[in-house]
């Protein structure tokens, strides 16, 4: 397995273990209407093929099929966010979620970043054990990016310093 910046030829794959690991996390959390609102403006050939040329996106490869995805970048002077990690479901508990955030992780770091950022949905209790385990503490919860006006859902603000 191999990590690495995302190509061009990576996106049909982030596009699908994003896919699959949006609807594997959240189908018992959100409606499926507010989960394929989500990935329809999120994981879409367009918008990722224009991620992956600014070098936001990094992959796992196994071979030539990507079996996980993520991506981050610097939100203001010295602070990183993880905007997203998702790994093949079939694929979870190998290391390979590790593996990306490390990555992502290193190259914030190497880039000035002192204070990382993740945002987790209320009641992810796939994605806050992970980060939690990782040294990420909860800091404030905020209504969840990308919700309408008549949704109520929430995301919980994780940081750590790196």
């Amino acid at each position: 397995m191999q990590v690495r910046h995302a190509d061009i030829e990576h996106v049909k794959g982030i596009c699908g273990v994003c896919t699959r690991g949006y609807w594997d996390t959240y189908t018992e959390l959100r409606p499926s209407e507010y989960i394929q609102r989500i990935v329809d403006e999120f994981y879409n050939a367009e918008r990722v093929s224009n991620e992956v040329r600014g070098g936001e996106w990094w992959v796992a490869v196994d071979g030539d099929t990507v079996v996980g995805a993520g991506s981050g970048g610097i939100i203001s002077e010295s602070v990183g966010e993880l905007f997203v990690l998702y790994v093949e479901p079939s694929r979870k508990y190998q290391g390979i979620g590790t593996l990306l955030l490390n990555a992502i992780t290193d190259e914030l770091r190497r880039l000035g970043v002192r204070d990382q950022w993740v945002s987790v949905a209320k009641g992810n209790l796939k994605g806050i054990p992970f980060y939690e385990s990782r040294g990420f503490k909860f800091a404030k919860a905020r209504k969840a990016y990308a919700s309408n006006k008549n949704e109520d859902f929430f995301s919980l603000r994780y940081w750590r310093a790196i």
